[in-house]
C-alpha cells in the first residue's frame, strides 16, 4: 500500500502542465484533449482536499471526445489512468443492449471496473508480502520433496480405531491363572475396543510391540531428527542453486470453477456466479491434483501463499474506495448508439434504450457487485466517437448534459506522422528496430526514408479511408514484411532503409488504389 500512497503524493505534485508533458511523451498533438483531461484529473485531487460536506457535492466533469479513428482518443484516456494509478476499463457502447434484450446490461461496466480495481489493489498488496510468500513457498516445496519419515506407518497404526466384527466377542472373567480375563469388548463397528488382558493375550503382545517400537523411536529420535534436518538443508541448498528445477512433484492446486458463458435478461449474473462458485467449492470442485516441475510448483505455491497473506476484506474495501474516488470508464463508439432524427426501425430499435440505461450510471448510481455495492457518483466517464455519420446532438438531451466538456481532436497529417514515427517513447521505428535486433539484424532509417513514410501514410489516408495513425502500422508492416520473414536466415546483417528502399517496397502498392484498398 505504500506504493499507492507514493503514487498519490506524486499525483498531488503534478500540475496540469506537467500532466500534459507526461502525455506528450506518448501522444503527438491533440493539445485541447490533453488539457481537458489534465484539468479533470487535477480537479479530482483538489476535490479530495476539501471538507467532506463540500466534497460530496462536486461531481466530475465528464468528457466527450470527438474525432476520427486513430487520432489518440483511447490512448489519452489509458495513459491518463496509468499516470493517476486509477482503476480503468475501456468498453464499447455497441456491446450493450437495452433491458429486455439478450446481451450485456450497462451495469456490467461498473462490475468490470470493480474487478480491475480488485486486481490492482491485490497486486500491490502481494508485492508487500513477496519475501514472506517466497519463504513459505520454499518450505512447502521442501515438504513435497522430503515427506516426513514414518508418517504413513504411524497413521496406519494409530489413525483408525480398533474395531471388532460384530458377534465375535466372549465374556469369561474366570479364565487365566491370574484371574484376569476379557471383561468387555465393543460390539459396534467404528467404536474402539477396551481390553484388560494378560500379557499372554494377542492384544497384550501387540501393545508390547508398540511399546518396544515407541522405545526404539524415542532412543533414535534425536539421530533421526538430526539426519532429517541435515537432508532438508541439503535439498534447500540444491533448490536455491537451481539444481532441482526439472524435477517433478505432485501438489494440490486451486482452480476456479468454469461455467458456460451466457447472458440473462435483466442481469442478475453476479448472484448466480457467486452461488455456482459456492456450490462447486462445497463439493470439492476447486481442488485438483497436478504433476508439475519444481520451477512451476514454486510459482504456484508462491501465488497461493501470497493470496493467504493478504486480507481479502481489506482488498475489497480499498478497491471500492479507489474505484469510487479515482475510477475512470472510457466508453468508445458512443456515436454508434446515437439515434438520428430520420431513423426507422432495424438496428436503431434499442439504441435510445441503451442511452437511457447508461444515463443513471453516468449521473451516479449504486451498482451491486460480488464485492459489495459500488457508487458511481464520482467515477470519471470519458466518451468518444468519430461522429462522421451521426452528431453529438443526436444523443438524448439528458446524456448530452452529463458530458459537459466536449473536445474535438484534430486529424493527423504528414507532420504528425513524422513525429509519431520518431518522437514518442514507444515510437514505431523504435519498436521495429528492437524487434529485428532480437534476430541480430540491425536496421537504420535515413531521415529521407522516415519523411517518405509519413508522406505515403498521409496520401493513402486522403485517398482511402482515414484511419489516422493506424495507417502507419500497415505501412510499416508492408515495408518490412520481406525483411521480417528473412531475418533469421540472413542474420547477422545490417540494413539501411533509404528513400529508394521505401519506394521499391511501397510505390506499387500505394499507386494501385484497388490493391491498396485491401492491403493498406
Amino acid at each position: 500500500m505504500s506504493e499507492a500512497k507514493d503514487d498519490n503524493k506524486n499525483l498531488d505534485r503534478l500540475t496540469p502542465r506537467e500532466i500534459v508533458a507526461e502525455l506528450d511523451k506518448y501522444i503527438v498533438g491533440q493539445k485541447k484533449a490533453k488539457r481537458a483531461v489534465a484539468v479533470a484529473l487535477r480537479n479530482r485531487t483538489r476535490r479530495l482536499k476539501l471538507d467532506p460536506e463540500i466534497r460530496e457535492d462536486i461531481a466530475p466533469k465528464n468528457i466527450l471526445m470527438i474525432g476520427p479513428t486513430g487520432v489518440g482518443k483511447t490512448e489519452i484516456a489509458r495513459r491518463l489512468a496509468r499516470l493517476a494509478n486509477s482503476p480503468f476499463i475501456k468498453v464499447e457502447a455497441t456491446k450493450y443492449t437495452e433491458v429486455g434484450y439478450v446481451g450485456r446490461d450497462v451495469e456490467s461496466m461498473v462490475r468490470d471496473l470493480m474487478a480491475a480495481g480488485i486486481q490492482m489493489v491485490k497486486q500491490e498488496m502481494q508485492e508487500t508480502v513477496t519475501s514472506e510468500a517466497e519463504k513459505r513457498a520454499e518450505e512447502a516445496l521442501l515438504d513435497l520433496l522430503l515427506p516426513g519419515p514414518g508418517k504413513k506407518r504411524k497413521e496406519a497404526r494409530t489413525g483408525k480405531p480398533v474395531v471388532r466384527p460384530m458377534g465375535t466377542f466372549s465374556i469369561n472373567p474366570e479364565s487365566g491363572e491370574g484371574g484376569a480375563g476379557l471383561i468387555g469388548t465393543a460390539i459396534q463397528v467404528g467404536i474402539p475396543a477396551f481390553f484388560k488382558s494378560t500379557p499372554d493375550s494377542p492384544s497384550g503382545a501387540g501393545e508390547e510391540a508398540d511399546q518396544a517400537e515407541g522405545a526404539g523411536e524415542t532412543a533414535g529420535g534425536a539421530n533421526a531428527a538430526g539426519e532429517k534436518s541435515a537432508t532438508r538443508e541439503k535439498i534447500r541448498a540444491m533448490l536455491r542453486e537451481g539444481k532441482l528445477e526439472d524435477k517433478t512433484v505432485e501438489l494440490m492446486v486451486n482452480q476456479s470453477p468454469q461455467f458456460p458463458s451466457f447472458e440473462m435478461l435483466g442481469g442478475g449474473m453476479e448472484e448466480i456466479e457467486s452461488s455456482l462458485s459456492g456450490i462447486a467449492g462445497f463439493f470439492g470442485g476447486n481442488k485438483k491434483k497436478k504433476v508439475v516441475t519444481v520451477a512451476r510448483a514454486r510459482e504456484i505455491l508462491r501465488a497461493e501463499e501470497a493470496e493467504k497473506l493478504i486480507d481479502r476484506d481489506l482488498v475489497s474495501d480499498e478497491a471500492r474506495q479507489r474505484v469510487e474516488q479515482k475510477g475512470i470508464i472510457f466508453i468508445d463508439e458512443i456515436d454508434k448508439i446515437a439515434v438520428r432524427g430520420d431513423r426507422g426501425g432495424g438496428p436503431d430499435v434499442s439504441r435510445e434504450g441503451v442511452q437511457r440505461d447508461i444515463l443513471p450510471i453516468v449521473e451516479g448510481a449504486t451498482v451491486n457487485t460480488k464485492w459489495g455495492p459500488v457508487n458511481t457518483d464520482h467515477v470519471l466517464f470519458i466518451a468518444a466517437g468519430a461522429f462522421n455519420v451521426s452528431k453529438p446532438s443526436d444523443l438524448i438531451p439528458e446524456l448530452q448534459g452529463r458530458f459537459p466538456l466536449r473536445v474535438e481532436l484534430d486529424s493527423l497529417g504528414k507532420d504528425e506522422f513524422l513525429r509519431i514515427l520518431t518522437e514518442p517513447k514507444n515510437a514505431l521505428i523504435k519498436q521495429y528496430t528492437g524487434l529485428l535486433a532480437t534476430e541480430n539484424v540491425e536496421i537504420s532509417f535515413t531521415p529521407g526514408a522516415v519523411e517518405r513514410l509519413a508522406v505515403l501514410a498521409a496520401d493513402v489516408n486522403s485517398r482511402l479511408e482515414n484511419i489516422g495513425a493506424r495507417r502507419l502500422h500497415t505501412i510499416m508492416e508492408a515495408l518490412l514484411e520481406e525483411l521480417s520473414f528473412e531475418a533469421p536466415d540472413i542474420a547477422p546483417a545490417a540494413v539501411s532503409v533509404t528513400v529508394d528502399y521505401v519506394n521499391e517496397k511501397l510505390s506499387g502498392i500505394v499507386t494501385d488504389q484497388d490493391l491498396g484498398r485491401y492491403i493498406l
